[in-house]
């Protein structure tokens, strides 16, 4: 089993950077990728951020490109987010899986079987 489990939300006003940390534990040997992905007030959940574990590749979503950078090192997971947006408000959420990805499977919800309790994240104008 693995544990996934978030830290770093709060609140923050607009042009504001928060950095969230994801800490990994258990059986991790075969997760093949991780992410964020966040689930704004009223709406689905979004895969912002993926990268692939042994590799490095990265993804990000068109709405977080250039301002969210994604990291791992070791058993930690990160996601630094700067120039925060109303619309950035949602709770956050860690997420791995042990699957390859196929036609970009790896940016969508469904593909991560592992997921956190969420952290959230409010940013005001």
């Amino acid at each position: 089993q693995v544990q996934l489990t978030e830290s770093g939300g709060g609140s923050v006003q607009a042009g504001g950077s928060l950095r969230l940390s994801c800490e990994v534990s258990g059986n991790t040997f075969n997760i093949e990728y991780m992410a964020w992905l966040r689930r704004p007030p009223g709406k689905e959940h979004e895969v912002i951020s993926s990268i692939a574990t042994p590799q490095g590749y990265t993804y990000y979503a068109d709405s977080v490109e250039g301002r969210f950078t994604i990291s791992l090192d070791k058993a930690r997971l990160s996601l630094q987010m700067t120039r925060l947006e109303p619309e950035d408000t949602a709770m956050y959420y860690c997420a791995a899986s042990e699957r390859r990805s196929i036609g970009g499977s790896w940016a969508t919800p469904g593909f991560y079987s592992h997921w956190g309790h969420g952290t959230q994240v409010t940013v005001s104008s």
